[in-house]
């Protein structure tokens, strides 16, 4: 059902370069030798979205990415990456002891 409203995305061509950007996507290609393949005990299939997760969480951690992009660059959601990142390790959250006292002041 719809609301009657329709929603369209512009074209490429009328939005300016800077929005034209975010839309656009580049190929990066990473050679792998076989045998590194073979030991890690993957198909390709299985070892290349592992691999584009672990890039993107080490870029997460490192600050150069935030959690949105770094979900994005994940192909999944902002919700779905931030347990996960918890879950390995990677705190999502860079509070100061004073931010971190307010924050749980109520719990």
């Amino acid at each position: 059902m719809t609301s009657g409203r329709e929603f369209a995305l512009p074209s490429l061509r009328a939005l300016g370069e800077s929005a034209r950007r975010r839309f656009e996507t580049r190929r990066l290609t990473i050679e792998i030798p076989e045998d590194v393949l073979l030991a890690t005990g993957q198909s390709r299939e299985e070892f290349v979205p592992e691999a584009r997760f672990l890039l993107a969480l080490k870029l997460f951690e490192l600050g150069r990415l935030s959690s949105g992009k770094t979900a994005q660059l994940c192909e999944t959601g902002r919700v779905d990456f931030i347990p996960t990142a918890g879950r390995m390790g990677i705190p999502v959250a860079d509070l100061d002891q004073e931010e971190m006292k307010r924050e749980f002041e109520h719990v």
